[in-house]
């Protein structure tokens, strides 16, 4: 028999179990062992609605309703974003008695050990190999070349001026995203996307007093690099948990970064005390581990173009963060850039995303 024939066949569905068939007592036509709201004579299922039932007849327990996942998702990509808005003042904070290669190194090493403790105590086995280029992408982006880039460009670059990058990273993951999945969010998406890329640009630059530093050429490198690992990440955390993807990048690592962080330690001057270890431990536990945790997963549900928008307020609360933890000092202006930004956020996530947005991202 043909494939298309057993669609409309009724003698060729197999029933497996106990009291197989139809009930001649139902003119419903409701099998015993059919799930609820599935139907014999038809796709409409079972208007009825009559509930599910256990083996023995009687009803089973229903469950209760959970929230949507484009809502799960959204709630996450927020505590993402707030999490990374820490990253440059704990950066600063690090860099008060640790050098650069030292910060960059130990982040990494530290953010592997709880990935690695986390997989090693559930047995998580090793992704498929399909999966170990998105994997590298991620490393090289997100693990490697944002942590050492901004790193290096914050020697010279205050936290304001640093908030440029972050600025344009929504606009330029959801470029990589269009262009690595096929994606084209509508017009409408774009235009909010580049206002609120404006209005953030404008306003960090004003903050900074519109000076360029030397460090821009690093600022513009880890803005790529951070763009491609978050894609590829949001991407494969449709195929693996989130938290799997950012941890086998981290621990793919550690060949590399564990006797980087030996070499950084002996070769620059280390002054420990409270302010560099809270940066440090913070960086590595918030935002090299948890936070792209929560991120992920969060481009998973709701799509990486518009999980990206929602970042449009990290340089704002960077901003925020350099004022409190830094003493950095913040123009009136902020207010307003901040309303004018969440406008373009809300727009963004309205705004139509096609449906194939999520055929690589699906939860």
């Amino acid at each position: 028999m043909k494939a298309e024939d057993s669609a409309t066949d009724s003698s060729a569905i197999a029933v497996s179990g106990g009291r197989a068939g139809i009930r001649g007592d139902d003119p419903a036509g409701i099998r015993d062992d059919a799930p609820a709201g599935i139907r014999d004579d038809g796709p409409m299922g079972d208007r009825d609605g009559d509930p599910a039932r256990r083996p023995d007849g009687t009803p089973a327990p229903q469950e209760p309703p959970t929230p949507s996942a484009p809502r799960i998702g959204t709630v996450l990509a927020v505590l993402a974003v707030a999490a990374f808005s820490l990253t440059f003042p704990a950066t600063a904070w690090a860099l008060t008695g640790l050098g650069p290669w030292s910060v960059t190194t130990c982040r990494v090493v530290l953010a592997a050990l709880i990935a690695g403790g986390a997989m090693a105590a559930l047995r998580v086995p090793v992704p498929d190999r399909r999966h170990w280029p998105g994997l590298l992408v991620v490393a090289a982006g997100v693990v490697v070349g944002f942590p050492l880039l901004t790193t290096l460009a914050l020697q010279t670059s205050t936290t304001s001026h640093a908030a440029v990058v972050v600025g344009l990273l929504p606009l330029t993951t959801a470029a990589f995203s269009a262009v690595r999945t096929g994606v084209r969010p509508s017009r409408v998406f774009w235009a909010a996307a580049l206002a609120g890329a404006a209005v953030v640009i404008v306003f960090a630059v004003q903050q900074s007093g519109g000076a360029l530093t030397t460090g821009d050429l690093y600022l513009f490198g880890a803005l790529v690099a951070c763009a491609a690992g978050y894609t590829e990440g949001g991407r494969l955390a449709g195929h693996m948990p989130g938290w799997q993807v950012i941890g086998w990048a981290l621990v793919g690592c550690l060949p590399l970064s564990l006797p980087g962080a030996v070499f950084a330690l002996l070769g620059e001057d280390i002054h420990l005390d409270g302010r560099t270890v809270a940066g440090l431990l913070w960086l590595a536990a918030g935002s090299q581990f948890v936070g792209l945790v929560v991120w992920y997963r969060g481009m998973a549900a709701i799509g990486v173009a518009r999980a990206s928008q929602l970042q449009l307020a990290q340089p704002l609360l960077t901003l925020v963060w350099s004022v409190l933890l830094l003493g950095e000092t913040l123009t009136p202006a902020a207010p307003i850039a901040a309303v004018a930004v969440l406008v373009c956020i809300g727009v963004t996530q309205r705004a139509r995303v096609p449906a194939g947005a999520n055929r690589d991202n699906r939860p």
